[in-house]
């Protein structure tokens, strides 16, 4: 099997964690396909977006669903509960990390520009981008309540919850004060407690070694205007597709 997956998508983070937490040596990282992002791509994706896990040819996207087919067919080490109950508390601290936190982030950070521009919008500036933000804190609030005290989301070691907030909290580091807003992680005790600990963890800290090398690339492709090259030959493809 190979996973697409591009170092700076928090998606395929959580699919990549889970993969070294697993030890699952049979998957191959593979970049994503040189027509990402273009229509071509979006013809044979629809979704449009990485990580996507090759089976023999047969694609499937979707950092959740991979996630779980992942643990379906490499059940040892389990990353679920041991109980129904818990597998339940995994599961929705999983997707506070996917859908209350790295979804609002990703929107956040493509309406400011904070991943794609020389100088990004504020926050402030949008009151859509200023509720997203708004949103944002009250949802890392929210998690502070959930979240477990002794250096792991919950169960006292790795599960599919770690997977999804590594990378949402790697996000809300290193966007929110881009576009003008203070990280809120060190005004919540438990969240600050569990990000100090997690990132000290083996596999955490291998994930965020590749997160913040997609992020000083992308930074790099912001400087040069190899991203704004990018944008207009993407545009143009579009416009021969439309017409």
């Amino acid at each position: 099997m190979k996973l697409y997956a591009a170092d700076l998508s928090p998606y395929s983070a959580r699919v990549r964690m889970q993969i070294y937490a697993k030890v699952i040596t049979s998957i191959a990282f593979e970049p994503p396909p040189e027509d990402w992002g273009l229509p071509k791509f979006r013809d044979r994706f629809p979704i449009g977006r990485v990580p996507i896990l090759d089976i023999d040819g047969d694609m499937l996207p979707e950092s959740e669903v991979i996630a779980e087919y992942l643990e379906e067919i490499f059940p040892e080490p389990s990353m679920l509960g041991t109980t129904p109950r818990e597998t339940a508390h995994v599961r929705m601290l999983a997707r506070i990390g996917d859908i209350y936190i790295i979804n609002n982030m990703f929107t956040l950070a493509r309406l400011t520009g904070a991943l794609g521009r020389r100088t990004p919008a504020l926050a402030s500036e949008n009151a859509v981008t200023e509720q997203l933000a708004a949103e944002i804190v009250r949802n890392l609030k929210a998690l502070d309540k959930f979240i477990g005290a002794d250096g792991f989301a919950c169960c006292g070691r790795i599960t599919l919850a770690d997977c999804a907030l590594v990378p949402g909290l790697f996000l809300v580091e290193n966007v929110m004060p881009v576009v003008g807003v203070d990280s809120p992680i060190s005004g919540l005790a438990n969240v600050a407690s569990y990000w100090a600990s997690i990132q000290k963890n083996e596999d955490a800290a291998r994930v965020l070694i590749v997160l913040h090398r997609g992020l000083e690339e992308r930074r790099e492709k912001i400087r040069s205007g190899e991203i704004d090259r990018f944008r207009a030959a993407r545009d143009a493809a579009q416009k021969e597709v439309d017409a």
